[in-house]
C-alpha cells in the first residue's frame, strides 16, 4: 500500500487526522490511518473502537467483528464494544449470537 500524507507524523497527530476525517464520514481514510495506529498499539482501547466504528459505518461486517472480538479479549467489560457486536452480527443476518452481546450491553449500561 502506498504511504500517503495521512500515515505521516506523530501517534497523536494521526489520532486526531483519524478522527477528523471519521467525524467527516470518511471512514474508509479514518480506518486507514487508524489501522497503522492498532499495528503499533494494539493494546489501545479507544483506536480499536474507532477502527471498529469505521469498518461498521463502511459496510465492512467482517473486520468490524474482528475489531470488535478483539476489544472484548482486551477488556470483557466494555459495554460499547457488546452493543457494536451485537449490532454488527444483527446486520450480517446472526440474531441468535447478537442477542448474547446485546443482553450484556443492556445489562452493564441498566436497560
Amino acid at each position: 500500500m502506498d504511504e500517503t500524507y495521512y500515515e505521516f507524523g506523530t501517534a497523536a497527530e494521526r489520532w486526531d487526522r483519524a478522527q477528523m476525517f471519521f467525524e467527516a464520514k470518511e471512514y474508509g481514510t479514518a480506518a486507514r490511518i487508524l489501522r497503522g495506529l492498532v499495528a503499533e498499539a494494539p493494546e489501545q482501547i479507544a483506536q480499536r473502537l474507532l477502527l471498529a466504528r469505521a469498518y461498521y459505518h463502511s459496510a465492512r461486517l467482517g473486520p468490524a467483528e474482528t475489531e470488535l472480538r478483539a476489544i472484548l479479549e482486551l477488556n470483557p467489560v466494555e459495554h460499547y464494544a457488546h452493543l457494536m457486536l451485537g449490532r454488527t452480527l444483527e446486520r450480517q443476518g446472526r440474531a441468535a449470537d447478537a442477542a448474547r452481546h446485546l443482553r450484556i450491553a443492556a445489562a452493564m449500561s441498566g436497560d
